[in-house]
């Protein structure tokens, strides 16, 4: 078995990719395909904690008649409903796992506490960051780099329905450029897509990588794990 190149790593699941074509709600078969290429990960090893969004059932831009608040919490809760799905696959596959809120909601998961979380890792649980950051005006975008930097994540694996960062959105731009690998600032100076620019500065700041790629493939999953170049390497200036 290939050994991993990564000790710990946060995956930063959108809720889109937890819904297929469906394009919402959660489609069975795409989350039981990401679920057996997390397990594969955890056999070589390696540390996993999950940051998921909500966007399959939730997106604040949804709401543009709501108030911001309202519409943002109401998106924390739909990662909530990600994170106890993603929890009951992992779990039926055998592997142990903590889903941590950052809206305390003792009944069904745990308030994140960072000891705590890295103690479950350590023991080779696998810890679901729901909730956000607990704060509306902060995407999962933010909590995905907030997390990694506590938790001491080795990098970001950015989940898309894209395969990789472009200049332009490739289905509408035929001429959009590829890219292997970028910086934080050109992100930044480039107004790209990839992560908002709150979480980009966070990573640039605390020079955690990021790895952009297709979900669409789970088992891109493992190939990245493994050393292999797949999608967009993002990382310092």
């Amino acid at each position: 078995m290939s050994k991993a190149r990564y000790k710990r790593i946060l995956l930063k699941l959108s809720g889109e990719a937890l819904a297929g074509d469906k394009k919402t709600g959660i489609d069975a078969n795409v989350l039981g395909r990401i679920c057996d290429e997390i397990k594969k990960v955890k056999e070589l090893g390696v540390e996993i904690a999950i940051v998921v969004g909500g966007g399959n059932f939730w997106r604040g831009k949804y709401g543009t008649e709501m108030e911001r608040t309202t519409s943002d919490y109401m998106g924390m809760l739909a990662t909530v409903m990600n994170g106890l799905a993603l929890q009951d696959a992992l779990e039926s596959r055998g592997m142990y796992t903590r889903l941590q809120t950052s809206i305390e909601m003792r009944q069904i998961a745990e308030p994140y506490i960072k000891r705590k979380a890295l103690k479950h890792l350590e023991k080779g649980r696998i810890v679901i960051f729901a909730c956000g950051t607990g704060n509306p005006y902060f995407t999962t975008d933010t909590t995905a780099a907030l997390r990694a930097a506590e938790v001491e994540a080795d990098v970001i694996l950015v989940a898309k329905t894209i395969d990789a960062v472009y200049s332009a959105d490739p289905k509408i731009d035929p001429n959009a450029i590829r890219y292997e690998k970028i910086t934080y600032l050109d992100i930044l100076n480039k107004n790209l897509k990839v992560m908002d620019s709150t979480a980009t500065s966070l990573c640039r700041d605390n020079n955690i990588p990021l790895i952009v790629f297709g979900i669409d493939n789970p088992d891109n999953i493992l190939k990245i794990v493994k050393g292999e170049k797949i999608g967009t390497l993002v990382e310092g200036d």
